[in-house]
């Protein structure tokens, strides 16, 4: 797997649960293996030729560049991290992120039954998928992290309050990341085949088969401006919102919030 991983570690494909990923996390987590010894395996494979610099540099740096990012931040952040709520988000979990039966988005059904059957997902199917939509839907960061905790067989509260308390949801503030990894339906569009075969359109921001995606992933810029404005890598971002019209800002904040008075009843 591993001399493709490079050119294709954020690919998302349908019926195909890993990838070119390894698998390995589980083993690491619970300590069968050492980073350093990982790390070292995969540097001699390069020296040996039998891997390109694209998978060996992307393979090493989830491990150490990430990996142990993730564990030094736990290490050093006070014990309330976990209760982190920058953008005081309290959206309950929709129900379907434990039964995948009932969504109708392909991208989520997908991912999700996956996880049923597997416990895995890889990094950008939980980043941009799961914890994207649970971020711009306004779950309870608290809430997506312990559907994540029970979820998941890597999952291990150093990993898991890091990962997602930080990095997908964005409620420390920005002490992990530089930016809220919010996306909507066009990076899902791009990065897999799921949107073509999906009863919502991904090019369709509101109006009937809208994907959902598109109108709170605007509604999630839209209440959060000025939050994000200190965010430096947001500001192009921010700025695209003055190209919308009053007229399909308020049909947006009107879809948005009745999906998600649906979601909670």
């Amino acid at each position: 797997r591993l001399p493709n991983f490079g050119p294709y570690q954020d690919a998302m494909v349908t019926n195909e649960d890993t990838m070119w990923h390894s698998l390995i996390s589980p083993y690491l987590n619970i300590g069968l293996l050492q980073p350093k010894e990982v790390i070292k395996a995969v540097e001699n494979a390069y020296h040996q030729n039998q891997l390109d610099l694209s998978s060996t540099e992307g393979f090493i740096r989830q491990v150490l560049g990430w990996r142990e990012y993730m564990h030094g931040i736990y290490i050093y952040m006070n014990p309330d991290y976990s209760q982190s709520n920058w953008f005081n988000h309290t959206q309950p979990l929709p129900d379907f992120y434990w039964h995948a039966e009932k969504t109708d988005m392909n991208c989520l059904r997908q991912i999700l039954s996956q996880v049923e059957r597997t416990s895995y997902a890889h990094h950008i199917q939980r980043l941009m998928v799961l914890s994207n939509f649970a971020l711009i839907l306004g779950v309870s960061p608290q809430a997506i992290e312990e559907w994540f905790h029970g979820a998941f067989i890597d999952a291990h509260d150093w990993v898991m309050q890091t990962n997602v308390i930080g990095m997908g949801q964005f409620a420390d503030g920005g002490i992990l990341a530089s930016k809220p990894y919010a996306a909507s339906a066009n990076y899902i569009n791009k990065m897999s085949d799921y949107c073509s075969s999906c009863a919502y359109n991904s090019r369709k921001r509101t109006g009937p088969g809208a994907c959902p995606f598109n109108f709170l992933y605007w509604d999630f810029l839209c209440r959060h401006r000025d939050q994000l404005k200190a965010q430096g890598r947001m500001s192009l971002v921010l700025s695209h919102i003055d190209r919308i019209s009053d007229q399909d800002i308020q049909q947006i904040h009107e879809e948005a919030f009745r999906w998600r008075k649906r979601q909670s009843t």
